[in-house]
């Protein structure tokens, strides 16, 4: 058995009965109880649970009834609720919540025969980009167990980079999906804002939020798209007014825009990694088109002042009464909610908090949210004038490959990891990484922007790229 094999080729395997859905789901299993200890992925796997749904598969499939995803395992990041299971954040205030209710999106899986298999680490309340903020402890890269995975979808990334399942779901508030993706050497996919509901993934920003998919190919994330997406009337940010008009239709060839400004500070063997996606793309029949971009910098600043007050708002319930972790030693109302919060939240979670709070405070929302906000209107004025001249946008995932886990960057440092993915949620455009090449041994990704709605375009452009390629075949040795 290759824990390696995509989503396409085991379905291909269940439909023709070469193996059984408890058999594959025991295989994962045991793969996940032999390597999961040295890199952290799961922060909980209910195997008789997952051996059950597996054996009702099997039932199910003997009687002609097969959903898309009948006996696939799948495991969903610890933000995404789950009913009956613990869905912590990985943070301390909510180690004892169990949810009462399915997120949508677990639910469309569910409903497709998709096999629960457990909750993936993260960054606490999916605030970081190393994956080491988690109460759980640091996912560490399949690829390099010194090294970090990416985050806050670290987990995700790390585990579908590992064999343990063939997909995994993630959220993306900042990149924290294709960071992780480019990290792993996985595909890793966000969707246009609004495409996939956001009920039961608790929040972070969010207007900024969105779910979607680390899997090893375009076509399992075009598969899983297809499954997880429709308009959800519990979600106020789920698109109402969907109609199949308003997609991007799929063509070819294509002009794709192509920042070098954005190569600059890069390392040299990162840079080539790009251009020989560029290749790959002007061999297939695209024309590329020299384009400007929004200052990143910029960017990135009206990207946390907005993100931290949004996670200072959404945030706030978490005070110890409701649910979650409560401090045993208050004497007063006041004294329940400090305590709570400081001893339940985290460093990281805490200084996004105390710097949203004060953005959000007396005279600041002037001064720094609403400045912000047009910002965010420019970012979002440019690309809709640039998806006017150019069909797609190619640009860095990544600064970097994985950095190690003892790697002493400061809080400015950590956050510019983000330079390149911030601007897509900023303006809700889809983006997809995949993986380009090696670079000292570790993946690197490439990023293909999408203009709204340009979901499967950017999909149908990564596939062509992945049927020209094999760095998406690479796997690491644990």
């Amino acid at each position: 058995m290759d824990p390696y094999q995509t989503l396409e080729q085991l379905r291909q395997l269940l439909e023709s009965k070469q193996i059984s859905a408890e058999e594959l789901c025991r295989y994962f299993l045991d793969r996940i109880a032999q390597f999961d200890q040295q890199t952290n992925c799961f922060v909980s796997v209910e195997p008789e649970q997952v051996l059950a749904e597996a054996r009702g598969a099997d039932k199910t499939r003997d009687q002609g009834i097969n959903g898309q995803l009948s006996g696939i395992p799948v495991a969903h990041k610890d933000n995404f609720c789950v009913r009956g299971q613990r869905t912590s954040c990985c943070s301390n205030l909510l180690r004892t919540f169990i949810s009462p209710y399915d997120a949508t999106i677990v639910k469309n899986i569910s409903k497709e025969g998709g096999i629960y298999f457990g909750k993936t680490n993260m960054d606490e309340f999916a605030m970081g980009t190393s994956n080491q903020t988690s109460t759980w402890g640091p996912v560490r890269n399949p690829w390099d167990l010194s090294r970090v995975p990416g985050g806050s979808s670290g987990g995700s990334a790390a585990a579908v980079a590992a064999g343990f399942v063939p997909v995994a779901t993630g959220s993306d508030t900042g990149g924290s999906i294709r960071q992780p993706a480019s990290f792993c050497g996985v595909t890793g996919f966000k969707p246009t804002y609004g495409r996939l509901s956001r009920y039961g993934m608790i929040a972070f920003a969010s207007s900024l939020d969105q779910a979607g998919t680390l899997t090893r190919t375009a076509q399992d994330a075009a598969t899983m798209f297809r499954i997880m997406q429709g308009h959800d009337p519990r979600d106020a940010t789920s698109e109402a007014s969907w109609s199949d008009d308003k997609r991007v239709s799929v063509k070819h060839p294509l002009t794709i825009g192509y920042a070098a400004s954005l190569l600059n500070d890069l390392d040299s063997e990162i840079v080539a990694r790009i251009e020989g996606s560029r290749e790959t793309l002007e061999r297939l029949g695209n024309k590329f088109k020299d384009v400007e971009v929004f200052d990143q910098d910029l960017a990135l600043s009206s990207y946390y002042i907005i993100s931290c007050a949004e996670a200072s708002s959404n945030l706030a319930r978490f005070d110890g009464i409701r649910y979650g972790t409560r401090t045993k030693s208050a004497s007063s109302i006041q004294e329940l909610y400090e305590n709570t919060r400081s001893q339940g939240f985290g460093d990281e979670v805490k200084r996004r908090l105390l710097a949203g709070t004060y953005f959000l405070s007396t005279n600041s929302p002037e001064n720094y949210v609403q400045k912000a906000q047009k910002l965010r209107r420019m970012v979002y004025a440019l690309y809709q004038e640039l998806f006017q001249k150019v069909d797609v946008v190619l640009a860095p995932s990544a600064p970097s490959t994985a950095f190690r886990l003892d790697e002493q960057l400061d809080s400015t440092d950590m956050y510019r990891q983000d330079r390149f993915t911030v601007p897509v949620n900023l303006c809700g455009l889809p983006a997809v990484s995949i993986p380009c090449g090696l670079v000292n041994g570790l993946p690197i990704g490439v990023q293909l922007i999408g203009p709204q709605y340009g979901d499967e375009l950017i999909l149908d452009v990564a596939y062509r790229f992945q049927s020209e390629t094999s760095w998406h075949l690479h796997r690491p040795k644990l």
